[in-house]
């Protein structure tokens, strides 16, 4: 998994409320079994038209949020079933970073497990990020280290993590990984028990 220390990105506002997984990555798509090839389905009913064209009223095919990598959403995003195909998605498009006033647990467990940091902020911090994104072309820096989001105009607002979220995150570690550091003991209990 790759590391995450600090992420500068542009900003892409999607002011919805209750994103479920159906619209993150739709159930037609998981066919797949790699963790790869899911960000050009990525909110695929909403980003194309009915041709095939890409929808030029979505908020993401908009000009202004090309190459974004943060995406700041509203209430309990993340909902539905518990596909981990919607952090492959959003991970495998180019975001590092999803910001909401809440999120879905079972949703959120699997950001962290694929690379992606959710992060929590009340309504009236994401009220400034999306009216901002929405202004102008906006770009901000996430730094998990100090656990601070900022911005060219002096913006400091902190967020909290779980502190063991945020060392597998800044390590780039993920289940298996945390498991190999183990492997010593593993191997010595093994021993033991074979004996």
């Amino acid at each position: 998994m790759r590391k995450f220390v600090q992420h500068s990105g542009i900003v892409a506002p999607l002011d919805r409320a209750n994103v479920d997984t159906d619209q993150i990555i739709p159930k037609q798509f998981l066919k797949r079994i790699e963790r790869t090839g899911f960000g050009q389905f990525l909110f695929f009913d909403w980003r194309y038209q009915e041709s095939g064209e890409l929808n030029p009223d979505f908020e993401l095919n908009q000009p202004e949020y090309e190459g974004a990598r943060i995406l700041v959403a509203r209430d309990n995003f993340g909902c539905g079933s518990s596909r981990e195909h919607a952090p492959w998605a959003l991970s495998d498009y180019g975001f590092r970073v999803i910001m909401a006033p809440s999120f879905a647990d079972i949703f959120y467990n699997n950001c962290f497990k694929n690379g992606v940091l959710p992060i929590r902020l009340d309504t009236g911090e994401i009220d400034l990020l999306m009216d901002r994104a929405q202004a102008s072309r906006y770009e901000i820096t996430v730094d998990l280290e100090r656990c601070l989001i900022t911005d060219a105009s002096g913006l400091s607002l902190p967020f909290a993590v779980e502190e063991s979220r945020r060392e597998r995150l800044l390590l780039g570690l993920d289940d298996i990984d945390v498991t190999l550091e183990l492997e010593a003991e593993i191997r010595r209990y093994e021993a033991e028990r074979m004996a």
